[in-house]
């Protein structure tokens, strides 16, 4: 059975950064692109930012571009995602998921990713 195990969440207060990482297990995924989502309470998950299977093409959202970075580790068979000038909007639980069909672009669409992670939460106090 295949899971995808998030870390590395937190909390932290504004300008503050914090790294988050996600490890599947059960099988590797270094074929595949791979993202991050967030779900804050009341909303709607929303896209953070993805990453191809080579780790040569990323997008972001805008709201955490220049913020955020997305890496992959496949020798390792992590994804993680570096979080810097944190500020109280970023609270939210954080998702990693994969994208179905490998050597597939990075998407921005939540639809097209088939394996989820159990989220992290991460918590920016003002």
């Amino acid at each position: 059975q295949v899971h995808l195990v998030e870390s590395g969440g937190g909390l932290v207060q504004a300008g503050g950064s914090l790294r988050l990482s996600c490890a599947p297990s059960g099988r590797t995924f270094s074929s595949y692109a791979m993202g991050w989502f967030r779900q804050a309470p009341g909303k709607e998950r929303e896209f953070v930012a993805a990453i191809n299977w080579s780790g040569g093409s990323t997008v972001y959202a805008d709201s955490v571009k220049g913020r955020f970075t997305i890496s992959r580790d496949d020798a390792n068979y992590t994804m993680s995602l570096q979080m810097n000038s944190l500020g109280p909007e970023d609270t939210a639980v954080y998702y990693c998921a994969v994208r179905r069909g490998p050597f597939s672009p990075p998407s921005r669409n939540r639809y097209e990713y088939d394996w989820w992670g159990q989220g992290t939460q991460v918590t920016v106090s003002s």
